[in-house]
């Protein structure tokens, strides 16, 4: 398997071993993405758009108001408002005002969005084992540990501990 230093065409070494797995992480970030890109490019929405979707397939019936829905995504995104009215346009979703609090906006998937999951489903689900599934079930537990080791560092939403069952509650003092 050619490294990383060979996929770049680096010719000096890298400044230490922490660079060369940073850039080893934001390549495969990048390929993975791409690959997610190409799979979902059919369908006509971005990944964006497709974690909106899935967060609101998972918060029916009620929805989420904006701020709920930007906590709950993958990666961070700035502009949710833009994200919602793009997918108001392509009929995926649906929004109302609150009764009580007219400033605040819900929003639920449509059924048009319900059928475009329930389409997309079998490709997206089988796309973990195609990226992955050469992986062993250990090797799998080990890369989602060193994730969120590495992620810890940088996202305040991390958890602070983590084990085979899933996030755990941080220790007290």
């Amino acid at each position: 398997m050619a490294g990383l230093k060979l996929e770049i065409a680096q010719e000096r070494p890298f400044s230490s071993p922490e660079e060369e797995a940073l850039l080893n992480l934001m390549r495969t970030a990048d390929s993975v993405q791409r690959t997610f890109h190409l799979e979902m490019r059919d369908w006509g929405v971005t990944q964006t758009q497709y974690n909106v979707l899935r967060i609101l397939r998972g918060a029916q019936p009620h929805g989420l108001i904006c701020s709920a829905i930007g906590e709950r995504m993958i990666t961070a995104e700035p502009d949710i408002t833009r994200i919602l009215s793009r997918l108001k346009g392509l009929k995926l979703i649906q929004q109302h005002r609150d009764k009580a609090d007219r400033r605040v906006v819900w929003t639920r998937i449509s059924e048009h969005g319900l059928k475009l999951l329930l389409e997309m489903d079998p490709v997206i689900e089988q796309l973990p084992r195609k990226l992955l599934g050469h992986f062993s079930s250990s090797e799998i537990a080990d890369l989602t540990r060193l994730l969120e080791m590495a992620r810890k560092k940088t996202d305040p939403l991390a958890p602070l501990e983590t084990n085979h069952a899933g996030p755990s509650k941080p220790k007290s003092d």
